[in-house]
């Protein structure tokens, strides 16, 4: 089989062309077959296969190893970007007119509140927190035939490779034909899961919210532009725990006069360092022989300004995470607000929530609506009604109320109804509003009278009414023809 034979199978399996009759589908077995580097068949080298492939061009394994288990910054950022991230719960959000409207609840999203077996919505958006923190890629498939026995299954994001119809580089239409995943990253073929875009094998879903932009469809995580940044922080701490090691002091250049032997210098070198050396040997005075002197070389931590160095990296690695380091508790961060009770702590919280937090959501939101039954009229949305650190003190809330308050007072008198009233403080659309046709009266024409009957729905008789308009002076005069009273 050809190349762009077998390239155009792929592309019927997955893609099909609008306009053909006919078309020609690839078996599951067969199309694993040519993705197998040990497969016989010449066409498929393993050139081939990582030219029509996107997978994770770092270790995930080193990033989880060097950074997010053994940097204490990386771990604070994380969890600071998980643990608020996982609070959120799905619902589904009306459309009225293209705009949003109200939040509601509904059986369908019972697959994202119970994902797997004992599974919660927090752990579900951990994993794939975790997984967008350290790899830039979460996949997910849903398994069951109907949603009686639905459940989600997280993929490892570095076993996972995105099968596409072309190679990038040789052709324009380079579109996802499914991914392939490959536990261990096993070079068995018989050991893979090929997950197609038909959903015969399970619905997968894949969110990337940063972009590769090296790769078509492959996400990046965020720590990989500030690698070196994470890598200077781990430098900087071991450099303060070798600071301790070595006696808590600067280091020292010890010479000798001419007449101390080699042998003599090994003999004092040796007993030094084991007087000296490690931390509970800290601060004892120090006793040289003849012909030894003793000269302080480098610099102390406070001459290094070590605080402020650290500090850089630290802040640079919080800002590559989309958090501020006073949300993380890093010092710098604590210094510049001085203390979380500071009137601008409020502001960095809002621009974590709307700068980092919302976009992150949303874009999930928009990856996981092939898993949940969508219902006309509404799309997967997010709830942050319930997430306490995104509440706003009770002073501020005080003021909205009492904003929304005038402002429903105020379309009520103009004659739009309580209900519309109510509906557009919610969904801040104009277009909801519905007038009643009752107006103010000095929006009357000059020597306009009021039509009864619009007063009156149910057209009661006005002179029935004793304090109706018939018992007023002037109707009175005006029935017996003569000129009202003064006064």
């Amino acid at each position: 089989m050809k190349r762009y034979e077998l390239i155009g199978k792929i592309a019927n399996a997955a893609v099909p062309r609008l306009g053909r009759r006919t078309e020609v589908r690839m078996g599951m077995d067969e199309w694993a077959s040519y993705f197998d580097p040990n497969s016989p068949n010449p066409l498929m080298a393993s050139q081939n296969y990582t030219n029509k492939s996107e997978s994770v061009p770092n270790s995930f394994e080193s990033y989880v190893a060097s950074s997010y288990k053994s940097s204490g910054v990386v771990f604070a950022v994380c969890m600071a970007r998980s643990l608020i991230f996982s609070e959120v719960k799905f619902m589904y959000q009306h459309m009225v007119n293209g705009r949003p409207a109200d939040l509601v609840g509904g059986p369908g999203l019972s697959i994202l509140e119970n994902p797997w077996p004992n599974g919660t919505t927090g752990e579900l958006l951990m994993r794939a927190m975790q997984d967008v923190d350290l790899c830039g890629n979460h996949y997910c498939v849903r398994e069951g035939t109907n949603p009686s026995n639905f459940r989600l299954r997280r993929l490892r994001p570095d076993w996972v490779s995105i099968i596409l119809t072309a190679p990038p580089s040789e052709a324009v239409q380079s579109d996802v034909a499914g991914y392939v995943y490959k536990p261990g990253n096993t070079n068995d073929s018989k050991k893979w899961t090929i997950y197609p875009l038909d959903g015969s094998k399970g619905t997968i879903v894949h969110w990337s919210p940063y972009p590769d932009p090296e790769a078509q469809y492959r996400g990046m995580s965020w720590m990989t532009p500030v690698m070196r940044e994470i890598l200077t922080d781990k430098a900087s701490t071991q450099h303060k725990l070798k600071f301790f090691e070595n006696a808590a002091t600067p280091n020292l250049a010890v010479s000798f006069s001419e007449e101390v032997t080699a042998e003599q210098f090994k003999e004092f070198k040796k007993e030094m360092e084991e007087t000296h050396g490690g931390m509970d040997s800290a601060y004892k005075t120090l006793y040289l022989g003849g012909g030894a002197n003793v000269e302080v070389v480098g610099s102390t931590i406070q001459q290094m300004e070590f605080k402020s160095v650290q500090g850089m990296s630290e802040t640079r690695i919080a800002a590559a995470g989309g958090v501020h380091p006073a949300i993380v508790g890093l010092s710098e961060g604590l210094q510049s607000t001085s203390g979380l009770n500071n009137t601008s702590y409020p502001a960095i919280k809002d621009r974590f929530d709307t700068g980092t937090l919302r976009p992150l959501w949303r874009s999930l939101c928009a990856a996981y609506e092939p898993l949940v039954d969508i219902r006309e009229g509404t799309r997967l949305w997010y709830d942050t009604r319930d997430i306490a650190f995104l509440r706003d003190d009770q002073k501020k809330l005080a003021e909205i109320r009492q904003l929304n308050s005038t402002v429903m007072a105020s379309l009520i008198t103009s004659g739009f109804t309580p209900e519309s009233s109510q509906k557009f403080i919610v969904t801040d659309d104009p277009s909801v509003l519905q007038h009643t046709g009752l107006v103010s009266v000095q929006l009357l024409p000059p020597g306009t009278v009021a039509d009864s009957t619009k007063a009156d729905p149910k057209g009661t008789d006005a002179k029935a009414d004793p304090k109706g308009p018939a018992n007023t002076p002037a109707a009175k005069a005006k029935a017996t023809d003569t000129k009202p009273p003064k006064g």
